[in-house]
């Protein structure tokens, strides 16, 4: 195999990886005390989560899963 094309893949499968293992934009364990919470909830398809929406004092949206998942 062609070791330009192994090393194109491996970088392919490790930033894969880390996609997932990583946090998403805006995601959070718990939210901050001066967050304001909403009550849009939705289900992430990603991970199956049920995530609440949180505002900032800057009015910039959060996500903090709710600790359940939706059955399917």
């Amino acid at each position: 195999m062609n070791p330009v094309l192994v090393v194109i893949l491996v970088v392919l499968a490790v930033c894969f990886v880390l996609s997932i293992a990583l946090r998403r934009h805006g995601e959070a364990d718990k939210p901050n005390s001066d967050w304001r919470r909403t009550e849009e909830l939705f289900n992430d398809p990603s991970t199956n989560r049920v995530m609440r929406v949180w505002l900032d004092t800057a009015g910039e949206r959060h996500y903090v899963a709710e600790g359940k998942r939706r059955s399917t």
